[in-house]
């Protein structure tokens, strides 16, 4: 007797600020993140679409919906990852975001990958100020 595969594909998120390419003046603050995407379970899986929220400081909500990341539709077998850096502007110079990846296993089982909450924050080292 075979026991149901398992379907899952784990996220890790690294963000970055990118201060050459922020004007904290005019309010933008550009990040970057970098995501790795894992399929731990056991059956190959594509990446079909992704699915994102981003919210600044200020509570503006911004969802963001598309087919792939980066213009790829990855197709990972089990113990394989994808990376890839993609970016991000808010008016503020924090906010966070989370989302999920559309995912269609090989047996053609539909499947939602959870892309947990990240925080972007615009410090930058010796420039951080401490408000007191």
């Amino acid at each position: 007797m075979s026991t149901m595969p398992t379907y899952q594909i784990s996220c890790e998120v690294l963000p970055l600020y990118l201060p050459e390419q922020s004007d904290p003046d005019s309010k933008v603050f550009t990040f970057s993140y970098t995501v790795t995407i894992t399929n731990t379970g056991d059956i190959a899986a594509q990446l079909i679409a992704r699915h994102w929220f981003i919210s600044d400081a200020n509570g503006h909500n911004e969802e963001v919906k598309g087919l792939g990341v980066v213009g790829h539709q990855p197709l990972l077998k089990p113990g394989e990852s994808f990376q890839y850096t993609s970016g991000s502007r808010l008016r503020t110079a924090t906010g966070t975001m989370h989302g999920s990846y559309f995912c269609v296993a090989e047996d053609a089982t539909r499947f939602e990958a959870q892309i947990p909450m990240f925080v972007l924050e615009a410090t930058s080292g010796a420039a951080a100020r401490v408000l007191h």
